[in-house]
């Protein structure tokens, strides 16, 4: 780690800087290249002339809670190109505030390093999403300040940051849920933040056409957890399978999803009774990014940004905690060879759906294998000193 740090103290936060401003610049060049603004757009000029906003027909389009439209409709009045800057400023902004306040939740030495070398290892896996201005990259660090705010007990900034994550996204309630599992005391908070969420529609469109949509939203959700006909390539644990002719059954993979939701609710209490509060808060975060991962059936290969940061950094803190070795080495150049995956076309096909959730597991796998390692050295450490 010595012979990196001096590179890295800011070449990689300079790096994943850099690769915003570019982002940034390509944006004012060509707004609707390679984005999802128009299914944003879409939503929020439906919700305001009072239209359908979603098509249940159609696996594509506008595909969130009527809240996000709400939410969008001051970006679209900015028009496309002051719009988009804003758009994505926001979500960039809020996943790197989100990896600094872990950062120094973190503590010790040499947290400049951590920051830039966990950023540099997660900028290849995370570009695709920023580029696109998917709101995967505002529900990913909103989660995260959710996660670490809750964890120090702030109810006003648990209820501001689980508000944002369910309007980016409805799967922050699988990050809701734990943070209430965790913190009991805080579910009325997490249920008001969802209420408010369902009311704030409501400032925008009449009553009655905002029941209908929420109906048509909740039966959207339904189908497409259970729908396995449509054009969709989920790229979840069942791709692999897919891939080489043994499909799993729905009932099967739904069952393999409830085991290991009780896993890792089993781990992230684990974490937080056992390990020290900063290290904790990351390893927990690290667990439920790899569940809506790998885990959820709807994932596609830019939900994988949701892991990129937070393995970055825990591949970090292991290079530091261990000052280097072969583990840390091996994640670190399969974390930032993963982002690379889908730059050759032809890579990518082969690799496609297959690779992904073989390769996060596996790195997200050993890097929670360490945290537990850790947090059972802690309690041995510990249990010898009361002796």
């Amino acid at each position: 780690m010595m012979i990196s740090k001096p590179i890295f103290d800011r070449l990689g936060f300079g790096l994943w800087i850099g690769a915003f401003l570019i982002v940034l610049a390509m944006v004012l060049w060509s707004p609707h290249t390679r984005t999802v603004w128009q299914a944003y757009i879409d939503g929020s000029e439906a919700l305001m002339a009072g239209l359908p906003l979603y098509d249940t027909q159609s696996e594509m389009g506008y595909l969130y809670a009527p809240a996000f439209a709400a939410l969008y409709i001051p970006i679209v009045k900015l028009g496309s190109h002051l719009g988009g800057v804003v758009w994505h400023t926001l979500g960039f902004a809020v996943l790197t505030y989100a990896a600094m306040r872990q950062v120094r939740k973190l503590g010790g030495d040499e947290l400049t390093w951590l920051l830039s070398f966990g950023l540099f290892l997660a900028l290849p896996m995370a570009a695709g999403a920023i580029r696109n201005g998917q709101a995967t990259i505002l529900l990913t660090g909103a989660c995260w300040l959710l996660t670490l705010s809750a964890l120090e007990g702030r109810r006003a900034e648990t209820f501001f940051w689980a508000s944002l994550a369910v309007i980016a996204k409805p799967t922050a309630i699988i990050m809701l849920l734990l943070v209430g599992a965790l913190r009991l005391r805080l579910i009325p908070v997490l249920l008001l933040a969802v209420l408010f969420v369902l009311a704030l529609p409501y400032a925008f469109a009449p009553a009655g056409y905002l029941n209908d949509q929420y109906r048509v939203f909740a039966l959207m959700l339904t189908s497409m957890a259970v729908d396995n006909t449509s054009h969709f390539v989920p790229t979840d644990f069942t791709a692999p399978f897919t891939r080489v002719g043994l499909p799993i059954p729905e009932f099967g993979a739904t069952i393999v999803r409830i085991i290991m939701a009780l896993f890792t609710l089993t781990a992230v209490i684990w974490f937080d009774r056992k390990l020290e509060r900063g290290p904790a808060g990351l390893a927990i975060f690290l667990m439920a990014t790899f569940y809506m991962c790998v885990f959820n059936p709807r994932v596609e290969p830019n939900t994988y940004a949701m892991i990129a940061v937070p393995a970055g950094l825990a591949i970090a803190l292991l290079w530091r905690e261990e000052r280097g070795g072969v583990l840390a080495s091996v994640l670190s150049t399969a974390l930032f060879a993963i982002g690379l995956s889908g730059v050759e076309r032809h890579v990518h096909d082969f690799l496609y759906p297959w690779f992904r959730p073989i390769a996060v597991t596996l790195i997200a796998g050993s890097s929670i294998w360490w945290f537990w390692a850790k947090a059972r050295d802690e309690v041995v450490n510990a249990g010898i000193a009361n002796g």
